[in-house]
């Protein structure tokens, strides 16, 4: 059942209960009003790649050895362009900004089986390596891993020296379409 829907029948008190009851402990400090802000957010958002960084503009001018105006400037242009997106004591760099240094922001997906033996000592080991989410799942496969174009030999070559790994397959994204989410259409 949709969110939409779940809210139309229980009302959004049972809703905020529900979702209070599976939460983990940061969601517990939540109110409903809190709730409902992230749920819109996320309706209406898009996933994007952001790499984060938390420093502050003076630091950050210190490291590149310039002044804190100079970098104002700067910033203020990335951040029009959206390459940056500017708080208090962090930076984002948006998936734009990663595009404009070269960076590849399409990822690649890696399936991986693993023995039913090996299964934990694995699952530990594949935790360590340098990709962006791992996913156990069910069905032929037992893990998907999502990895950096730039990292994937690494992670390959890694993952045959693990033991109980049987098999791994890899599938480089050739795009990634910006998905936009008709709310509408749950109604």
């Amino acid at each position: 059942m949709t969110s939409a829907k779940f809210i139309e029948q229980s009302g959004r008190n049972s809703l905020y209960n529900h979702r209070l009851a599976i939460a983990k402990e940061p969601a517990r400090l939540l109110t409903g009003k809190s709730l409902q802000i992230l749920e819109l957010l996320w309706e209406n958002g898009n996933r994007n790649i952001v790499y984060t960084c938390h420093m502050n503009q003076s630091d950050l001018a210190r490291k590149l050895q310039i002044t804190r105006q100079a970098l104002g400037t700067h910033v203020k242009r990335l951040r029009e362009g959206g390459l940056l997106q500017i708080g208090r004591g962090f930076v984002n760099v948006t998936e734009e900004g990663l595009k404009a240094f070269g960076f590849q922001s399409n990822p690649v997906i890696v399936t991986v089986r693993i023995s039913p033996q090996s299964r934990q000592e694995a699952f530990r080991r594949i935790k360590l390596l340098p990709v962006l989410e791992v996913f156990r799942v069910t069905g032929e496969v037992d893990l998907v891993l999502i990895v950096h174009q730039e990292n994937l030999d690494y992670v390959l070559e890694m993952l045959s020296g693990i033991p109980g790994v049987v098999d791994t397959k890899s599938f480089v994204t050739m795009e990634v379409p910006s998905h936009e989410y008709d709310n509408s259409l749950q109604q």
